[in-house]
């Protein structure tokens, strides 16, 4: 008998023993016990989770996992709920199943946990969100489901997670946002920060707007800021009220239409005597240099 058949015989009778626990302290201190012990199964013995919060994975990244663990072995073992009769269901780790099964390996270390459907859902939504390699949208879904089929709140979602409360309901709110505006968050073509300056507009058709020049003029996270503020506050001009209203239309839109040309946000600022500045921002000497460019090829 080699080391891993004595293992798994020696996890096989601590299970037993959990089952024979007299008091709920004694189960409870065999399951920590079994819990943190490294059991190796076959990969038919392993199957997949009904709950996985991920659905899709890169069939490039699995095979170069998979010539990973098939040249140095499977370094992190997955974690797995006992089903009875010698099957496993995974809790996290499907990707490692899922390439440690293409490189033909014959054993898979996992963590043994023992979990009912709702334990299994929440740690396996908890392990999810962890990963470093979601986008946005994929996190939001995971604490939506979270919060929805789990019963937690906002405070006990952050706490299970590790986040500030402000955090997942950042999150959150990215849930509320057009498709489109989703599908180009989650490719990656808008950022986090797009995506929530963008969610803090109430009116869609203005959002889906905004949102249309960013992409077209390629703004920055702060242009972007920049952009919703301008347009969201009243004129900067100070004129009698009779003719207030009609200069502060002309200059709105000459506002707006330098802006469409640099790409952007302008603001032309003038007291009541006339005299005033038209505030170009940028970042860096890159942006600046783009800005001159744009000027001078506006007027040559």
């Amino acid at each position: 008998m080699n080391n891993k058949q004595k293992v798994n015989k020696g996890l096989r009778s601590l299970l037993a023993n959990i089952e024979k626990a007299n008091t709920p302290a004694e189960k409870s201190e065999l399951l920590r016990e079994y819990s943190n012990s490294i059991i190796h199964l076959k990969p038919e013995q392993i199957e997949t989770n009904p709950f996985q919060p991920r659905t899709e994975f890169d069939p490039e990244q699995l095979m170069e996992l998979a010539r990973s663990i098939k040249a140095n072995g499977l370094i992190q073992p997955i974690t797995v709920r006992d089903m009875g009769d010698g099957h496993f269901q995974i809790i996290s780790g499907e990707r490692r199943w899922r390439a440690s099964k293409m490189a033909g390996i014959s054993s898979i270390p996992a963590f043994v946990r023992v979990a009912n459907d709702q334990e299994m859902l929440e740690m396996a939504l908890v392990e999810n969100v962890q990963r470093a390699d979601l986008n946005a949208i994929e996190i939001a879904i995971s604490y939506q489901r979270l919060m929805e089929e789990c019963q937690l709140t906002h405070e006990a979602l952050s706490d299970r997670v590790g986040k500030d409360r402000s955090t997942v309901t950042n999150y959150v709110r990215l849930l509320k946002l057009p498709p489109d505006i989703q599908a180009t968050l989650k490719s990656g073509r808008i950022s986090m920060g797009h995506a929530r300056a963008l969610a803090g507009i109430e009116n869609i058709a203005r959002q889906k707007q905004i949102f249309q020049r960013c992409i077209d003029q390629h703004l920055s996270v702060r242009a972007l800021e920049n952009l919703i503020k301008t347009e969201s506050q009243p004129s900067v001009l100070h004129k009698s009220p009779k003719k207030a209203g009609s200069l502060n239309a002309e200059i709105a839109k000459l506002q707006s239409g330098i802006s469409h040309s640099l790409g952007t946000p302008v603001q032309i600022k003038r007291n009541e005597q006339g005299s005033g500045q038209i505030v170009i921002p940028f970042k860096n000497d890159r942006e600046l240099n783009i800005l001159i460019e744009k000027l001078i090829a506006e007027n040559t």
